[in-house]
């Protein structure tokens, strides 16, 4: 009101200009009459009261009537703002700091049935609305999408303060946008969007071979038939563009079936039964969620690399390069053609001729594996008169006693580099070879791998996520043993000088030794042709074997280890070792490895922490798939070999994790049944 009055006052000085100067002169000539004639000064006075009081009067009422005619103009806007709110097109709500409804709209109560909400706390009809959440908004403005009934809103406003009132006395103001039918269309959109796979029957060579002239065509009519009544139900597209490949269009809306079942067409294939003596196994890679149709493809046929770098009889599905896996449960089959490994031989050799120089590097803290390869592609490296090093950091204590007998002959004096110097000596024309890993970070050296463009890559682990992607050849075999089998093949075709030592032999034959646990787990015949091989060049077995001697520390920590396991599912073993033992990697590989020696035993587990990370090791028969349980923590590996490195856990919260993805693998193996 302090303002009205002041416009008041202004308005009446307007109306009534010079009132005062008037009754000023009025009174001066008074006093100068009554000096002359009293009576007329004394008349002069009376009429000066009158006219005083008369201007008094005449202000007032002046007053008070623009006074109500400027209160009548605010209670009339008044009117229209509250009329305007009312009516407005959106719901609207304010609420008090408490979130108590403070007042609303007549579009906001129609959201709520008409029922009365003044005076009670939003929260109780809409539990979403937390008035905390609303507060936590960076600055006045509030933004948030929350569901009610079938409908969807979109939530905004502001938080304002009332004038004149104390710091707390803020209103919460709110408008609701009904977001309902974007939020339908966005779901019909994803729902409708072109999905892409690519199917392959992954053992088809080997399932024509087993199969005779007469019953292969039945064969594939039986894999034609059992595809199509899988994929039928989606109305979508299903070709085959290949002898063993197929390409399978359908919409997005279908995908989640097919999770639900666990891609159950895996399991269908295998029944098929027309005269073939090896089961059906299909791959499946699937895109989705590109920004085109050719990009789908393209995650689509990454997917399918991935499926076939796991070894096959699994689905990969690869959302943005975010990727999921389904199945992979049944062992790699081996390939019997060395087809392959002469074409990688005769590629790589043409390559090694054009290097500079080679280098070669394996995964961090080398094993037996990776040292047994190297060697054995440095000696393919020196018989073709190109400079060779192996770049090597950490090793496993089982490396040091093959290291010191290499340390002995003077040709490798100045093989074996660490990755400073090999960042040193690197050039563009460098050829470098990664061997036993397929994944950029677990290198020795990943800069390395920024530092030239002709990169090889020769692995046999199943293929993960992550992969060295920019290799000019890569020869990836997961049905190999070890790289060293691999290594030993690829030597034989390299070049026909290639002679070997007894040492380096013998540094082969422990790679493959190691991997396949002394020729009991993933043995093939290529497996012991590639020892014979070995066994001709002079590799001498009881050598091999005084490689692998461990010491009375070694022998009682591991001892320790196997006292301290406790059974898991009945069939499962799980130990935990003491913190930051000696040469851990090694111990619980081993320990692992012994536990499988008892009896009613099918899979184990063994952990340790070492610094800040636990490192597991599992081990299996075959009969449980210990790379799906660690590929829930991260790690990865082999259906009866694999490991994972946990960061910023305990042991103790390693274990309930380890157990968690033992119990969620055998849900997704039962449903699977």
């Amino acid at each position: 009101m302090g303002e009205k009055t002041v416009d008041n006052k202004r308005f009446s000085s307007i109306l009534t200009p010079g009132v005062r100067r008037y009754l000023l002169i009025i009174f001066i000539f008074n006093i100068i009459m009554a000096f002359y004639n009293h009576w007329i000064a004394l008349i002069g006075l009376l009429i000066y009261c009158y006219l005083l009081y008369y201007n008094a009067r005449s202000k007032s009422l002046t007053n008070k009537a623009i006074t109500k005619y400027i209160e009548n103009l605010t209670f009339h806007v008044d009117s229209a703002t509250k009329d305007t709110l009312l009516h407005f097109p959106l719901p609207m709500v304010v609420l008090q700091l408490n979130g108590i409804v403070a007042w609303y709209n007549s579009g906001f109560s129609e959201i709520f049935g008409e029922e009365v909400l003044l005076e009670k706390p939003i929260q109780s009809f809409v539990e979403e609305l937390q008035i905390s959440k609303l507060l936590e908004n960076q600055g006045d403005h509030i933004a948030l999408e929350l569901s009610y009934g079938e409908k969807y809103y979109r939530i905004l406003g502001n938080i304002v303060k009332i004038d004149g009132g104390p710091e707390q006395n803020y209103l919460i103001v709110l408008y609701w946008i009904d977001n309902t039918q974007f939020k339908n269309l966005a779901a019909q959109y994803q729902a409708e969007k072109n999905v892409q796979s690519i199917i392959m029957i992954d053992n088809y060579d080997e399932v024509m071979q087993s199969t005779d002239d007469v019953n292969r065509p039945q064969v594939l009519a039986e894999i034609d038939r059992k595809l199509t009544q899988w994929a039928a139900f989606t109305n979508g597209l299903l070709r085959k563009f290949e002898r063993d490949k197929y390409i399978f269009i359908f919409e997005n809306k279908y995908l989640n079936e097919f999770e639900e079942k666990k891609f159950d067409i895996l399991d269908t294939v295998k029944e098929i039964n027309v005269a073939t003596k090896i089961p059906v196994t299909l791959s499946i890679g699937i895109g989705l969620n590109g920004s085109s149709i050719l990009e789908n493809h393209t995650y689509a046929r990454a997917a399918i690399d991935i499926a076939l770098g796991r070894g096959g009889d699994q689905v990969v599905i690869n959302e943005d390069h975010k990727l999921r896996f389904f199945g992979g449960q049944t062992k790699e089959l081996e390939k019997r053609t060395r087809v392959k490994a002469r074409v990688v031989a005769y590629a790589l050799r043409e390559l090694i001729l054009q290097a500079e120089q080679v280098m070669i590097m394996g995964h961090q803290n080398a094993d037996m594996d990776v040292i047994g390869a190297a060697i054995g592609l440095y000696r393919g490296v020196r018989s073709m008169g190109k400079d060779g090093y192996i770049v090597l950091g950490a090793y496993d204590r089982t490396v040091n006693n093959l290291l010191s007998r290499f340390k002995r002959i003077e040709e490798y004096d100045n093989v074996f580099i660490n990755k400073n110097q090999a960042m040193d000596m690197v050039t563009e024309n460098t050829l470098l070879i990664v061997v036993d890993t397929h994944r950029t970070s677990f290198t020795e050296c990943p800069e390395l791998l920024t530092k030239t463009n002709h990169i090889v890559l020769i692995d046999h682990h199943r293929r993960g996520a992550e992969f060295i992607e920019n290799t000019v050849l890569t020869y990836h075999e997961t049905y190999a043993s070890s790289t060293c089998e691999m290594v030993t093949e690829i030597l034989q075709y390299l070049e026909e000088k290639v002679k070997l030592n007894v040492i380096e032999a013998e540094a082969l034959y422990a790679g493959i030794a190691v991997d396949t646990k002394h020729f009991t787990f993933k043995t093939g015949v290529r497996t012991f042709e590639a020892a014979s091989f070995l066994r001709r060049a002079g590799m001498d077995t009881v050598a091999v074997k005084q490689l692998f001697q461990s010491d009375l520390v070694t022998f009682a920590a591991k001892a320790d280890i196997i006292k301290a396991a406790k059974i898991y599912r009945e069939t499962i073993a799980i130990s935990v070792s003491q913190d930051n033992i000696q040469n851990a990697q090694m111990i619980i590989a081993q320990s692992a490895d012994e536990l499988l020696n008892i009896i009613g035993i099918t899979a184990s587990f063994v952990m340790c922490k070492v610094n800040e990370e636990v490192i597991v090791s599992g081990r299996s028969l075959g009969d449980i798939n210990v790379q799906v349980i660690l590929e829930k923590l991260g790690g990865g590996g082999h259906l009866t070999v694999a490991g994972a490195q946990l960061s910023e856990t305990s042991p103790e919260d390693a274990r309930k994790m380890l157990q968690s993805a033992i119990d969620k693998y055998f849900e997704e193996t039962d449903k699977k049944a």
